[in-house]
């Protein structure tokens, strides 16, 4: 007899069945929900009132730190000069070419020489003639030969002849052109064969044996920084360079509220670029600070960078902080307490002003020790 013979013979059968499968479906259901509660009821939503959350401490004293300020700008040249020829003439030479070095006095370019030698020897010939004839007009004078007039008219024609000279061999001297300084010729304008006049620019000439990195300073970090400090400037090449605080602004800018800054460094041996950007590291006085982790940080509700710690009553506290310096291993911070009971782990279930209970952070001693067993 199968199944289905057993339940038409019988009915009754399938109701028990039934019912016997709707209690056990309805047991399991409550099973669930009482593990359910009894979980959730052993765990405290983190600053739920009564609750009471572990937390890992680390005591922290505060320590005296140099500050440096970081400022970015750029390296320049400590000059940068327009040469303008100051005679006319067609460019006959050129003597230095684009980014050579030159020294204060050498040649760069030279005019064609024109006439320039011949009104030169003319005019030294001309302040001979008339001093000769003034030298013998004060001679006749003694005898009474010569009036005062006559010494008066030929000393001036002597005057004018020594200006004409003067001229003459400044206009010959000025077919040169050379450097002003010991330097670098950045750019040339003309080449061979150019016509130029007196005034026209013929080259951009730069000293860079001196470079300077140039920066802005914020209003409060001046009253730290004054001409001729010492300071760092790391070049985005790689390069680091100390050198010293040149030149402050004595006024600050209205719309920034910065005040310029100017770092001179030493490139006598060429090897440091202008116009590349830099950092300058100066340093900005003392402070109090405690080293941590960047692990350690975090913001508020209002977006404030802090760090929570443990007050005297045992309550999560939160405190904003400065960062004063960065290390490879950790940060220097101001703001905290002295000494303060900084919250390791667990910071970030914590709200302000709740109760927690703090553990101290295992010494590396007792670490070690556990290690051990």
């Amino acid at each position: 007899m199968n199944i289905k013979e057993i339940i038409a013979r019988r009915p009754w059968i399938l109701a028990v069945l039934v019912s016997i499968a709707v209690v056990l479906w309805m047991l399991s259901g409550l099973n669930e929900t009482n593990e359910i509660t009894t979980d959730t009821s052993q765990i405290s939503a983190p600053g739920e009132v009564g609750a009471i959350l572990k937390v890992q401490v680390e005591t922290r004293h505060a320590e005296p730190i140099t500050r440096f300020i970081s400022v970015y700008g750029r390296t320049a040249p400590t000059r940068t000069v327009t040469i303008s020829a100051e005679t006319e003439g067609r460019v006959a030479k050129i003597r230095a070419r684009r980014g050579m070095a030159v020294t204060a006095g050498s040649p760069i370019l030279e005019l064609d020489m024109r006439d320039r030698l011949a009104r030169v020897k003319q005019a030294r010939a001309s302040v001979t003639e008339h001093r000769t004839a003034y030298t013998a007009q004060t001679k006749l004078q003694k005898d009474g030969y010569v009036s005062d007039t006559q010494i008066t008219e030929t000393l001036a024609k002597l005057e004018t002849a020594k200006a004409e000279m003067i001229r003459a061999q400044l206009d010959l001297d000025n077919r040169v052109i050379k450097a002003p300084f010991d330097g670098v010729l950045k750019e040339r304008d003309v080449e061979v064969g150019d016509f130029v006049r007196s005034g026209d620019s013929v080259a951009t000439f730069v000293d860079n044996i001196t470079l300077i990195v140039t920066g802005t300073l914020a209003e409060q970090e001046i009253a730290n920084i004054k001409v001729g400090d010492e300071g760092k400037a790391h070049l985005v090449t790689g390069q680091t360079v100390k050198g010293h605080i040149r030149y402050l602004s004595p006024v600050g800018d209205e719309a920034t509220h910065t005040f310029a800054v100017e770092l001179e460094i030493d490139n006598r041996d060429g090897k440091l670029p202008a116009g590349v950007t830099a950092e300058i590291v100066l340093r900005g006085g003392e402070a109090l600070a405690q080293k941590i982790s960047p692990a350690l940080l975090t913001l508020d509700a209002s977006g404030t960078l802090g760090i929570y710690i443990v007050d005297e009553m045992q309550r999560a506290a939160f405190i904003p902080i400065t960062i004063e310096r960065s290390e490879t291993d950790g940060l220097w911070v101001s703001g905290l307490p002295d000494t303060a009971n900084i919250i390791t782990v667990g910071q970030g279930y914590v709200n302000p002003g709740q109760k927690v209970e703090a553990v101290r952070a295992p010494t590396e001693t007792a670490v070690a020790a556990e290690s051990l067993r």
